[in-house]
């Protein structure tokens, strides 16, 4: 995976690690391990996800069944 930082923030992040006598990965992991961590305890965050949810259902709705259903198509008759 490659990251691309901003050359600020880029340059923090190495500090931090050179602080802390660590790579600048093993850093990077953990600040990503706790964002996700904080996501998934974002009740806003979990309403985001349920409607990216519903709209992925509903894409494969279509591709699977088309715009309309048969009963659709036939104008209104089974």
């Amino acid at each position: 995976m490659v990251l691309r930082l901003d050359p600020a923030l880029a340059e923090r992040l190495r500090l931090v690690a050179e602080v802390e006598h660590r790579s600048v990965s093993d850093v990077a992991r953990e600040a990503v391990a706790a964002l996700v961590e904080q996501r998934r305890a974002d009740r806003r965050f979990q309403a985001l996800l349920e409607d990216n949810l519903a709209r992925h259902r509903e894409a494969l709705r279509l591709l699977r069944d088309g715009p309309g259903t048969p009963c659709d198509a036939a104008g209104g008759a089974a």
